[in-house]
């Protein structure tokens, strides 16, 4: 009777916001630009070695995979479990999720046009970017991304 009570009290979690997960689910406009200025300044900066872990700001890696998405796109929920598993795998980036409709503005200023979209972002400036949900692609090219930096 407690837990059903706490569940009253305490919403769900929102789509993409898995604890276990190492993707970071951005959904409002502050966050991100915190989200982005920490990866911009990464260069410039060191986090101490004891700041890990994926919802940690402070983590300043210098790569960044975005994944941009609808909860109502089949696609984008279709490619959503391997980008985790990319997310686990590919510890050296920052992958975070993206929904279109919480920030247009956000997908707007990287000229998203269809879902899923990722971006793959170095320093501040896009380095690749796959359109669709194209597993082998994007793994491909993250692969590629990680170990030209």
């Amino acid at each position: 009777m407690a837990s059903f009570l706490s569940s009253l009290w305490t919403p769900p979690p929102l789509p993409g916001d898995d604890p276990d997960s190492a993707v970071v689910a951005v959904h409002s406009k502050p966050a991100w630009d915190r989200h982005w200025e920490a990866h911009r300044n990464a260069s410039k900066l060191r986090a101490p070695p004891d700041l890990t872990g994926p919802a940690n700001l402070l983590r300043l890696p210098r790569q960044m995979v975005i994944d941009f998405s609808a909860s109502w796109c089949g696609p984008c929920r279709f490619i959503e479990p391997a980008f985790k598993e990319m997310a686990s795998r590919f510890a050296d980036a920052l992958f975070v999720k993206i929904d279109v409709d919480e920030l247009a503005e956000v997908a707007k200023t990287f000229r998203v046009e269809a879902m899923p979209t990722f971006v793959l972002v170095k320093g501040g400036q896009e380095v690749s970017r796959v359109v669709g949900a194209k597993k082998d692609e994007l793994d491909r090219k993250i692969k590629t991304f990680i170990s030209s930096s």
